[in-house]
């Protein structure tokens, strides 16, 4: 397939045959980045990508215009993707892709990242997670208290995935549109009553 910037999600490289997952989690979170521009845009609410925290050691000066940053290593664990405001409510959340057909595995999120989102809930904060799963082309919304459920669930020995079969039946799916892409708003005005 095509895409409109000419690019692919996977690069194929001919020389082994072999397509690299190295940006998987790019196309979502590239989709989610265009939604918050048009919402930026339309004055719907200010949402922006966190930037991870680094401490750069290393950096290669070729001239002014070219400066490398050739070492550099995470200050501190970041906490989720996403934040911002929206109708005077504090929006905090995590883009996720997951290529498994059955379920969401917490191999993919963090502890540090729920505490956070655990934290943000507790003051009234809208938090969840934008779930992709690649293999059915679908994109959830999954409140954090449905999530937290499943996740208290697995640090007291339990199972170590949500079964997508729950999200499909609880969570609220999200359909790609052109503008907005993923218009995780209107979920929000739903649930929320906004």
């Amino acid at each position: 397939m095509n895409y409109p910037n000419g690019k692919r999600n996977n690069t194929y490289n001919k020389a082994n045959n072999k397509i690299s997952h190295g940006n998987r989690g790019q196309t979502l979170e590239k989709s989610i980045d265009l939604t918050n521009r048009y919402y930026i845009n339309e004055n719907i609410a200010i949402i922006h990508k966190k930037p991870t925290p680094i401490q750069i050691v290393d950096v290669h000066y070729p001239s002014r215009d070219k400066a490398t940053i050739k070492e550099a290593y995470f200050k501190v664990p970041s906490t989720t993707d996403y934040n911002g405001i929206y109708k005077g409510k504090y929006i905090d959340f995590e883009a996720k892709e997951t290529r498994n057909k059955t379920s969401f595995p917490f191999i993919n999120i963090h502890p540090h990242q729920v505490n956070h989102m655990k934290q943000c809930y507790e003051h009234d904060g809208i938090v969840f997670l934008i779930i992709k799963f690649t293999l059915h082309d679908e994109i959830f919304f999954i409140p954090f208290d449905f999530f937290n459920n499943y996740w208290t669930n697995y640090m007291n020995g339990g199972r170590k995935s949500i079964p997508y079969k729950e999200i499909k039946l609880h969570c609220h799916l999200i359909k790609e549109s052109i503008n907005p892409r993923i218009n995780y708003i209107q979920v929000i005005n739903k649930i929320y009553s906004l």
